[in-house]
């Protein structure tokens, strides 16, 4: 019997992994695919910040990020700039197995193509049930943190409630040329109450994708057909690869014996759908409070709570005011965004925000506070009749 059973080889799920395994615990992870490191709908960019904490290594690295182009619906341009490294684009596939290695060195075991269907909370130990290749197994542990990502239903089924509101993301890797800069598009006819990107990986390839609450393949391609037009990227046949976003955590992220970890969790970022930095800061929470409970032998729901009260400490407020924002997003028009870009380029808003101290790329909380509170906006705001309660955000 393992002491912990790890349900997905995400970067989340393999972090988790690695740091028990390194501290001594015998870990299985079960993984429903057949080799780690396939195709993900991510566009793979983290900030400065997670490279850092969590010793990203560089060669899993494509390129440093330091720019973005932002176009309103009627084509006006703000181009965000800082001379320092703010984020790098990782080559996911690299960065899951890399991840996984990480753990695999500290000893953590690993099955592949194992689907868990089915997870039995008992007195003493937990069991999973997986289909591995046609063959049924059996897996047991003393606990069971489940990193599955978003679709899935292990948590519901435990009794903990789905993700509140989620969104589809629809990415294509794309051929171009003379393109070097993150390009990142806003409006209704492109992505409605979302946004679309796009992403050089290489000095000809790009990755090209949005955000949508329905039909995101249908505006996919009608993106890819407008950047046809404009000779950013060349006609291509390409195959889409799809993922849900949590924009909202589920009820309860723990039971007895039992911790959700990572996107099946919704620790992930509403502004802008990114999970990896979140996740991994949940991922350390996780290990921890399992470390405690494993080595005192008490897994009740009590002792695992703390897990809870951790990572909603760290992060709530963030989520909080991100769907407030996320949501106030989704009311505007066209018209209205556009207005708000010219009210930030008049009022010198976007220089001001990025010239400013203690603003990260990973952290919006501050950044949506800011832009409240600069009188320009406020007043826009008013005029355009959006209301700017943030209710529980505060």
């Amino acid at each position: 019997m393992y002491d912990v059973i790890i349900v997905g080889a995400g970067p989340v799920g393999s972090h988790v992994a690695g740091k028990l395994a390194g501290m001594g615990y015998g870990v299985v992870v079960l993984e429903q695919k057949e080799k780690l490191g396939e195709k993900v709908c991510c566009t793979g960019i983290i900030g400065q910040e997670c490279v850092t904490s969590f010793a990203i290594a560089e060669s899993v690295t494509l390129k440093p990020v330091n720019s973005a182009k932002l176009f309103s619906p009627s084509g006006r341009l703000l181009r965000l700039w800082r001379e320092e490294t703010q984020a790098y684009l990782v080559d996911r596939a690299a960065f899951d197995l890399a991840m996984a290695a990480r753990a695999q060195d500290e000893g953590a075991q690993y099955v592949l193509n194992s689907r868990v269907g089915h997870i039995e909370i008992g007195a003493d130990r937990v069991r999973a049930e997986a289909v591995h290749g046609r063959e049924k197994a059996s897996f047991e542990a003393r606990a069971v943190v489940i990193a599955a990502g978003f679709g899935s239903r292990l948590a519901e089924r435990l009794g903990l409630g789905t993700v509140g509101d989620f969104v589809i993301g629809v990415q294509a890797e794309v051929p171009t040329t003379s393109l070097d800069e993150i390009e990142v598009y806003l409006g209704r006819e492109i992505a409605p109450g979302f946004f679309a990107w796009l992403v050089p990986i290489s000095a000809q390839r790009a990755l090209v994708g949005l955000m949508s609450r329905r039909n995101p393949a249908f505006y996919l391609r009608k993106l890819m057909s407008s950047l046809v037009a404009q000779g950013k990227v060349a006609p291509a046949e390409v195959e889409f690869s799809y993922g849900g976003i949590p924009l909202k955590p589920p009820a309860r992220t723990y039971s007895e014996r039992l911790i959700v970890v990572g996107d099946a969790a919704g620790q992930v970022k509403p502004t802008t759908g990114g999970g990896i930095y979140y996740g991994l800061l949940c991922a350390d929470i996780a290990a921890d409070t399992l470390h405690q409970a494993l080595s005192s032998n008490v897994l009740s729901a009590k002792s695992l709570a703390d897990y809870e009260r951790k990572w909603r400490g760290k992060l709530g407020r963030e989520l909080r005011i991100g769907y407030w924002a996320r949501r106030l997003y989704e009311r505007l028009s066209d018209g209205q965004i556009d207005r708000i870009f010219g009210i930030i380029e008049a009022n010198g808003i976007d220089d001001a925000l990025l010239k400013a101290e203690g603003l990260s790329f990973d952290w919006h909380g501050e950044v949506v506070l800011r832009l409240l509170k600069d009188k320009a906006v406020a007043k826009a705001m008013e005029m355009i009749k959006i209301p700017l309660r943030l209710g529980g955000a505060g």
